[in-house]
Formats: structure tokens, C-alpha cells, sequence
């Protein structure tokens, strides 16, 4: 069964940063797009990022720089890189795999806690 473990979560100050990971584990073929989203408490799941297998990005205007995602292939990782972290970037952060020809998975989701 692939697994996407991730990693990077934590307590960070007002204007810090933070590194996330997440990486692919299992019975991989090919993985596709990748991506970052997240969960404030009360608060439905939102896209953070995205990253093709290509390199295309995307990104929610409010993490627009000041979050980068990016990935390397051939560890089967993704990572998002947060810098100026707010207190309401606070959220649960997930990880997420397209894989081809057809299927998705989730990460088991990192704690991310902006607060003075």
C-alpha cells in the first residue's frame, strides 16, 4: 500500500518558517501532480500549492510569495517551503499524490502552530 509520510510540522513564531516534507512510500508506478492543503480548525480543507511532475506551479494568492512548493522526483518527495508565517496560517497541513494511470492519496496531515 503506498504511504505518503509527512513530516516538518511544529510551533513557530509570527514571521517565521517552516519546511515541510512529504515523501512517497509503496508499491509506486508513476505519480503525477503533487500537492499541498490545509485545515484550519472550523474551517473546510484548502488548496495551499501544487506542482506538476513537470515543475508547473500553482498557488493560493494568500501563500503567494511567501510559500514555494516544490519536488524532487527521484526521492518521491514534495516539500513546501513557508516563510512570513501568520498566526492564521495555522492549520493541519496535508500532503497529496495524483497517481497514473488513475488514483490519489493523502498524508496523514503535520501540525503547523503560528503563535507568539
Amino acid at each position: 500500500q503506498v504511504q505518503l509520510v509527512e513530516s516538518g510540522g511544529g510551533l513557530v513564531q509570527p514571521g517565521g518558517s517552516l519546511r515541510l516534507s512529504c515523501v512517497a512510500y509503496g508499491s509506486i508506478l508513476s505519480i503525477s501532480d503533487m500537492a499541498w492543503y490545509r485545515q484550519a480548525p472550523g474551517k473546510e480543507r484548502e488548496l495551499v500549492a501544487v506542482i506538476t511532475s513537470g515543475g508547473s506551479t500553482n498557488y493560493a494568492d494568500s501563500m503567494k510569495g511567501r510559500f514555494t512548493i516544490s519536488r524532487d522526483n527521484a526521492l518521491n518527495t514534495v516539500y513546501l517551503q513557508m516563510t512570513s508565517l501568520k498566526p492564521e496560517d495555522t492549520a493541519v497541513y496535508y500532503c497529496k499524490a495524483w497517481f497514473r494511470p488513475t488514483g490519489t492519496k493523502w498524508g496523514q496531515g503535520t501540525q503547523v502552530t503560528v503563535s507568539s
